[in-house]
């Protein structure tokens, strides 16, 4: 089942709706009232029905995932009444598919680390092939799928990384590997956008990505569940700006399965339902593996077989905030 989020306007204001995608990708079924219209055919009054509608399938899919097996359940008990309450995808303004509690973007393609390290002229460090790395971005700058993209003024150098993205459906703490998929509700598309300029300067402080990371991610256009997909080794991507192949890859050369990377994440710490963990880019999946940027007003498209396509738009004009703190003088005889 394909799990997407949309907006729907009311008199009380917009409103977020949980949707799946119907098999032949016209329309889509907004599941909380699906269900309301299965409880009417067995006499529920109608009140009552819309109630108990919104309850099971909130306009949080991190909300719902938390009711455990019995989410996917229901939403394939109320596609019965698909008919009554479907609209064509072409009319639906869509919403990330996830509200994460937390965001986690981890690396674990080896082309794609390889490739790094060789553009910024050093090797990788004995560190990534010790343990999973990953870091934890704001879920304050999550962007939905077609959304503009902020280009900040800070950076000549805004790229796009296509990853694949973990949906925590289940609470877990110290999980092992064999453990860590049974918590994952699904996959999307995980849309980590990097001011590279910004990167390698903030990498020196040793604090971890600040601004270069944490002004936008984009997830979508929908969150896959598990049951769809037999296996996610072997999909194949493709990056597209303005309709040109930037670069084409596949899921495949991991230095951490993600079993590994899923269970890693849940040592000392505690998965949610809907947090999102980022596989790390695929082999090729940035610009800076090809040394190619983004410009403003690119229409970036970032595709995964038996996903779907994440489309955005990177804003015409730079942002610049009123205020930048000003460099303090640098105290160590001029000598960084």
């Amino acid at each position: 089942m394909k799990l997407g989020r949309i907006a729907v306007p009311t008199v009380d204001g917009e409103q977020t709706r949980v949707v799946a995608v119907d098999l032949d990708g016209e329309r889509v079924i907004d599941l909380a009232r699906a269900h309301a219209l299965t409880l009417l055919k067995s006499g529920a009054d109608a009140g009552r029905a819309a109630e108990l509608g919104r309850s099971l399938f909130p306009g949080s899919l991190s909300a719902g995932v938390a009711a455990g097996d019995a989410y996917l359940a229901s939403a394939y008990e109320a596609l019965d009444a698909a008919d009554d309450a479907s609209t064509p995808i072409a009319e639906v303004d869509w919403r990330s598919p996830v509200d994460p509690p937390m965001i986690r973007d981890g690396l674990t393609f080896l082309t794609h680390i390889e490739n790094y390290f060789a553009t910024v002229g050093v090797k990788p460090p004995q560190a990534v092939f010790e343990r999973p790395g990953y870091f934890k971005g704001s879920t304050a700058s999550v962007y939905s799928p077609g959304a503009e993209i902020p280009f900040p003024h800070i950076s000549e150098k805004l790229d796009y990384e296509l990853e694949i993205g973990y949906v925590i459906g289940r609470s877990g703490r110290n999980l092992t590997p064999d453990e860590a998929m049974s918590h994952v509700f699904g996959v999307t598309i995980f849309g980590d956008w990097s001011l590279r300029d910004v990167q390698s300067l903030e990498s020196t402080i040793g604090m971890g990505p600040q601004h270069s990371k944490d002004f936008a991610f984009s997830f979508g256009p929908w969150v896959t569940t598990l049951d769809e997909i037999d296996s996610i080794v072997g999909l194949r991507g493709e990056v597209r700006v303005n309709g040109e192949v930037r670069s084409t890859t596949q899921i495949e050369n991991f230095l951490y399965t993600p079993d590994e990377l899923v269970a890693f994440v849940s040592i000392f710490d505690r998965l949610q339902p809907g947090d999102i963990i980022g596989s790390g880019t695929m082999g090729f999946g940035a610009g800076i593996e090809i040394n190619r940027f983004l410009e403003p007003g690119d229409v970036v498209e970032l595709e995964l077989e038996g996903i779907g396509v994440l489309s955005n738009t990177i804003a015409r004009t730079k942002e610049v905030p009123p205020w930048w703190p000003p460099a303090r003088p640098y105290p160590y005889n001029g000598e960084a």
